[in-house]
């Protein structure tokens, strides 16, 4: 928030705006600051502008930078509060500012690095908050954070090249869509008229495309309609329980896709239990946060299969083998690790191997998408071309 204030610097009347979280903070740092407060007023905004709404929001990638930046200044010596002032200087977006600074103020008042950040569920997940907190507890917090750090850079990471390969098929469907439907909207129906008038015998490719030009001139505002329409009750849908298991459940049966969001979950689920674990966090725990985290309701409903077994008294390797999507070196070594006390390092160590496989899966899907896309981005041109071109062709022909 913006405010204004009018103070007093010995004799000068100073008159300024100031952003800050609160009144009172205002004044509090006008009185640390060797001024005398007279009247503390917030600025109402006339309208929000799209850039501030940016600045105003806190990303995945402001989470990662204060967490990298934190660990390494608390692993130097430093204290969190000493840290957070920082920080605090070093921001540069308002919405990152105004949440260091409440996180700073929540802690000074006596409470705790994990319950201010509770207060930021949308931005800090179950998992960054439960490990904040065992850090707390066992006094390695600058070693968690560390590990927490370099989890959320490899989530990026990962992210990043699943955006990247699949921005370029997207980009040329679209395209694809978008022509075709300016040409059978727009540029066919101009044609069909000199069709007509030379009465031209017409292919079937280029009667068929008739019959969709017709419909589609006629309809497109209801069929855009429609799509809108059945785009909202898709996401409507899709953010039921029911709507999202079943999404979930075919986007595992696909082939190729399905592979790499199998591996995905893996790599995020293997890879949280290994710090929880590693951090002191029971298996019962870890295993709660995994659910809480784990986006894919398939999974998800196989891991609190999982947590009920294991509460029963079961291994958790077994636990996984009886739910029968998990794949068997996860079982076996999750065994193994249980058998030799080493099960973090053992689930860190998988969490690396399945990176490695959704990479390698990641470039395979995107060697087979391609030819596919161009196949069919050639096979619609290839049927606009023969449906444009062969009517004229024959009209010529009947010239000589």
């Amino acid at each position: 928030m913006i405010f204004k204030y009018k103070a007093l610097k010995g004799t000068i009347l100073i008159e300024k705006q100031i952003e800050a979280i609160s009144s009172s903070s205002v004044v509090e740092y006008l009185q640390k600051n060797g001024y005398f407060p007279i009247s503390v007023t917030e600025v109402k905004q006339q309208r929000i502008d799209f850039l501030n709404a940016l600045n105003n929001q806190v990303t995945f990638n402001d989470i990662v930078d204060f967490t990298r930046q934190i660990a390494i200044m608390l692993n130097a010596g430093l204290t969190l509060i000493d840290a957070l002032e920082i920080l605090k200087k070093q921001a540069n977006k308002p919405g990152t500012q105004k949440m260091i600074n409440s996180i700073d103020s929540d802690i000074k008042a006596g409470g705790s690095f994990s319950s201010a950040l509770n207060k930021y569920r949308g931005n800090f997940s179950g998992l960054y908050i439960a490990l904040v907190r065992s850090g707390e507890a066992s006094g390695k917090l600058g070693e968690i954070l560390l590990r927490l750090a370099d989890n959320l850079e490899k989530e990026r990471e990962f992210k990043s090249k699943l955006k990247g390969a699949l921005i370029y098929p997207a980009l040329i469907l679209i395209g694809m869509f978008v022509v075709m439907f300016i040409m059978i909207t727009f540029v066919i129906p101009k044609l069909l008229g000199l069709y007509k008038d030379f009465n031209v015998e017409l292919p079937v490719t280029t009667q068929i495309l008739i019959t969709i030009s017709s419909f589609s001139v006629k309809f497109w505002p209801f069929m855009a309609v429609g799509v809108f329409a059945l785009s909202y009750f898709a996401k409507k849908y899709v953010q039921t329980r029911n709507g999202k298991y079943n999404l979930d459940s075919l986007l595992l049966k696909l082939p190729v896709i399905g592979k790499v969001i199998s591996i995905s979950a893996l790599v995020d689920t293997t890879r949280t239990l290994a710090i929880l674990i590693g951090a002191g966090v029971s298996i019962l725990d870890a295993l709660s946060i995994v659910i809480d985290t784990t986006e894919n309701m398939i999974y998800q409903k196989a891991f609190i299969s999982v947590s009920h077994k294991v509460e029963k008294g079961q291994s958790l390797g077994v636990s996984l083998d009886q739910e029968g999507i998990f794949p068997p070196i996860l079982v076996q070594m999750s065994q193994v690790g249980e058998q030799t006390g080493n099960l973090d390092d053992t689930l860190l160590r998988l969490s690396k191997y399945f990176e490695m496989e959704s990479e390698i899966s990641v470039k395979s899907m995107t060697t087979l998408i391609e030819p596919m896309i161009l196949v069919i981005l050639g096979f619609g041109v290839g049927f606009l071309v023969l449906s444009v071109i062969t009517p004229i062709y024959n009209l010529t022909s009947s010239f000589k």
